[in-house]
């Protein structure tokens, strides 16, 4: 192994050879206190950035174990350094050159904690994954400037966040024991039998579409007293706040009043949040799915019969396929693709709902005759789901009263603060009778299993090889195909769009030939992962992926237009 000064020497005597020189530097340095590892160099100054690791001994960089002592815990704390990293990498960072010279940067983290590869720690080292635009005046190498970069710049950023002693013990601890505890809570909802809990104090509001931090002067979160339950956490102590128990719940309130805030924080409680997020101790079901209408997608395969049947010229829904869906159809398709995947709870806003999927009311039977319409609303499929099936639902609802008939619990928002008045909702459902016809059967019906179809899943472009790329957290380029996530409001970072479309590639190798259903897929390669790592879906290191859910990989393959299942 080459040690620090001969990379120094290498990088000085590349000074002004032409870009491509670069690739001399590929390898293994030793410094004094860390190993850099350098994987891929960009052949571009204008390309994606080189991958470089660093290798630091525990012996130096001296964390605790109690630190990492457990998963949540080691989650956590790589989540913390990797914030670290970046801070000092952003503030050191300078433009060096041309296109991408001059940057050193680590996987961009937003409010979520994800578990992520670009930090990994053991009792034995810690490793960081992280990338370098090498520096060049048009396309000659800077070699004075990529010495102080790799030599003089990186030492300094090591020192500064990946060494206990440079860092602020307590923050550490906050950041550790916020995860941990929001973890317990989620672990504990089904011991109330509850799908959800928002802390009193809780800030839900954001700064805007682009922006998630917290709002600022928003009006803390408060449980209506008959919802109001406790928890004892590990760390914090007692917490309260309002539980939403199993079953059907609504959520009602004027335009403005938080009904969609509130709905938000809940999809977005499946995962958990760094201290200040103002959501740090909001916890769902980690099976909760949103559900929304989705016009134009594509359906596979798909057992729709449960909402959608008796097609004009006879054609079958038990096996419904399209490349251009309706937004009632997608909906349907969305729901049972989700239960396929293994949902308990769906979340539902009106607002991105299809109105003819959500309810048919008294008037408009009595205009168009059962036998005359296809579909069967949501309404009287709601609770016939939770009763055969265990599923719960949360939905939005301020347009249609209908829906208090089949609620188990109302609750109003009012200037983003809750109320119970679910005894009032039911009051008013037995006063205003609407005499509407339950559509939905003596049950919900079958969710129906698919096998994938291996060869209709290719990832290449003709004769080359895989191409893959993820766009933001809406698209991924799948081969010749666009994958649109847009819909899926649950992937929160662009590391889970590159692992789904790598996880993609791996379950077609490793399980697709195997006459395996698309939920049993599912299980053996979260299986894989949870083992391993993410690193098995990978070809060499990576430092730019996060972890996804099943639900989200589900949502990808299900969107592939080539996809063929029987």
């Amino acid at each position: 192994m080459s040690d620090h000064h001969q990379l120094n020497s290498t990088l000085l005597n590349l000074d002004n050879s032409s870009y491509k020189a670069y690739k001399e530097i590929k390898g293994s340095y030793q410094f004094e206190d860390f190993t850099l590892i350098i994987d891929y160099v960009q052949g571009d100054p204008f390309a994606t950035p080189s991958q470089l690791r660093v290798i630091i001994p525990q012996a130096i960089a001296d964390f605790p174990t109690q630190l990492y002592q457990s998963l949540s815990r080691e989650i956590a704390l790589r989540d913390y350094l990797a914030r670290q990293f970046a801070q000092i990498a952003n503030q050191m960072s300078s433009h060096r050159g041309t296109g991408k010279s001059g940057l050193i940067a680590i996987a961009t983290l937003n409010q979520e904690v994800l578990e992520g590869n670009a930090v990994l720690i053991d009792t034995e080292r810690i490793e960081v994954r992280f990338v370098v635009g090498l520096p060049a005046r048009g396309r000659r190498i800077l070699g004075r400037q990529a010495a102080a970069m790799l030599c003089e710049d990186l030492p300094q950023i090591i020192m500064s966040s990946l060494l206990y002693k440079s860092q602020n013990a307590i923050a550490i601890q906050r950041h550790i024991e916020t995860v941990e505890d929001a973890d317990w809570l989620r672990q504990q909802l089904s011991t109330k039998e509850l799908v959800a809990f928002i802390p009193n104090g809780a800030i839900l509001p954001r700064r805007s579409g682009i922006d998630s931090r917290p709002l600022i002067d928003a009006i803390p979160f408060q449980s209506p007293p008959a919802l109001e339950v406790e928890f004892a956490c590990p760390n914090r102590g007692k917490i309260t706040g309002m539980g939403i128990p199993a079953g059907i719940t609504l959520i009602v309130g004027g335009g403005y009043h938080g009904k969609s805030t509130l709905l938000k924080a809940i999809e977005l409680g499946v995962y958990n949040h760094i201290p200040g997020d103002g959501r740090e101790y909001v916890v769902a079901n980690p099976l909760g799915v949103k559900i929304r209408a989705e016009d134009g997608r594509s359906i596979a395969g798909v057992d729709i019969s449960p909402f959608i049947n008796h097609l004009p010229q006879g054609r079958a829904t038990n096996h419904f396929s399209t490349t251009n869906a309706s937004g009632s159809t997608s909906q349907a398709a969305n729901i049972i693709e989700a239960l396929e995947a293994g949902a308990r709870l769906l979340l539902i806003d009106e607002d991105t709902s299809a109105t003819n999927f959500t309810i048919r009311d008294r008037r408009m039977q009595a205009l168009i005759a059962k036998d005359k319409e296809p579909i069967t609303p949501f309404i009287d499929k709601v609770h016939q789901l939770y009763d055969d099936y265990g599923v719960s639902t949360i939905l939005v609802m301020g347009g249609s009263g209908d829906y208090f008939d089949v609620a188990d619990r109302v609750i109003a928002l009012e200037n983003y603060l809750p109320k119970d008045v679910t005894a009032r909702a039911k009051a008013i459902a037995k006063q205003y009778v609407t005499d509407r016809n339950a559509e939905g059967g003596s049950s919900f019906g079958q969710i129906t299993p698919r096998i994938p179809l291996r060869d209709s899943i290719n990832p290449s472009r003709g004769k080359k090889e895989v191409k893959l790329k993820s766009r933001g957290v809406d698209e991924i380029a799948f081969g010749t195909e666009d994958i649109d996530l847009s819909a899926v409001e649950q992937i929160v970072d662009t590391g889970q769009l590159k692992a789904i479309a790598l996880a993609i590639v791996y379950a077609k190798a490793k399980y697709m030939n195997q006459s395996l259903t698309i939920g049993e897929i599912l299980d053996l390669v979260t299986q894989d992962i949870t083992q391993h790592g993410l690193d098995i879906i990978t070809n060499f290191p990576q430092g730019d992926l996060a972890l996804f859910r099943r639900f989200e990989l589900a949502a990808a393959l299900n969107r592939l237009r080539s996809l063929q299942v029987k």
